[in-house]
């Protein structure tokens, strides 16, 4: 948050989420719909460099932050059967004529 206030962005919306989700867990509508009409509210109503951060969380226990990115024993074969899974899935789709 401090480049982002040092910069002087001109209007900023922060939702602490997991990234890939800036809006909101998938499917729920209802916290996307919150994510952008605080952000319009916010371009359509500021005039000087603000900052918001929001009050939306994560469901659950709340505690996404430390599980985030994590690699430990419980989890490593898990996350490597997944990795190789997904390198076969795009071999496959280049092989198809697919390209991301």
């Amino acid at each position: 948050m401090d480049i982002v206030t040092r910069c002087g962005v001109p209007r900023y919306l922060h939702n602490d989420l997991p990234l890939g989700n800036p809006l909101g867990p998938p499917g729920d509508r209802d916290s996307q719909r919150l994510s952008v009409e605080r952000a319009l509210k916010l371009a359509a109503e500021v005039n000087v460099p603000h900052v918001e951060i929001s009050d939306l969380t994560w469901p659950g226990d709340g505690n996404w932050k430390s599980a985030y990115a994590r690699i430990d024993d419980e989890n490593k074969a898990a996350l490597l059967k997944m990795g190789e899974e997904n390198r076969q899935k795009k071999a496959e789709d280049k092989d198809n004529g697919l390209f991301r």
